[in-house]
């Protein structure tokens, strides 16, 4: 019997709900990257053109990069389709599947999602990006985690896992 992955979407968002500036990450936080890395491995991420063209070292290793573009074209490692809908297509037979941004995708993604996983950054950016509302109607906050400031990691933040509630 089909069964379509549990769609998931990871960010890392501000106290504005800000999650990017002029095409990339509003601070640096070893930690919450080392938890995208730990969440979304051995997975299909799924992004927007601007976000797969911020990676620095182009395509994540380890994961199945699906690039929404209509100008795009599939190269070594990574694959594009034309629309959320159609990446999304293309994970049919996965358990799993991750939404990494950006803001557009992030908005579409909503109707879709299953699961959040939101980093909450303690603190305020200047941002052009940002992430849509949380509607606590329509998500329970059903797991968190907190993260103290250290010497790698110049801000407090708190890892959340949302689920969508049953209506």
């Amino acid at each position: 019997m089909y069964q379509q992955p549990e769609i998931t979407i990871i960010a890392a968002v501000d106290n504005n709900g800000g999650i990017g500036n002029k095409g990339g990450l509003l601070c640096h936080l070893p930690v919450d990257l080392k938890h995208f890395k730990e969440l979304t491995k051995g997975h299909s991420i799924i992004m927007g053109r601007k976000t797969f063209e911020s990676l620095p070292k182009g395509p994540l290793p380890y994961r199945r990069n699906i690039v929404v573009s209509r100008n795009l074209k599939s190269a070594e490692g990574y694959e594009t389709a034309e629309s959320l809908e159609a990446a999304l297509n293309l994970t049919r037979q996965e358990d799993k599947v991750f939404v990494i941004g950006g803001g557009m995708l992030y908005k579409e993604a909503m109707q879709y999602a299953d699961c959040l996983e939101i980093t909450h950054i303690n603190a305020g950016f200047e941002a052009d990006t940002f992430f849509p509302v949380i509607n606590t109607a329509e998500w329970e906050k059903t797991a968190a985690d907190f993260f103290e400031a250290d010497e790698k990691n110049a801000f407090d933040l708190e890892f959340c896992t949302y689920r969508r509630r049953s209506l």
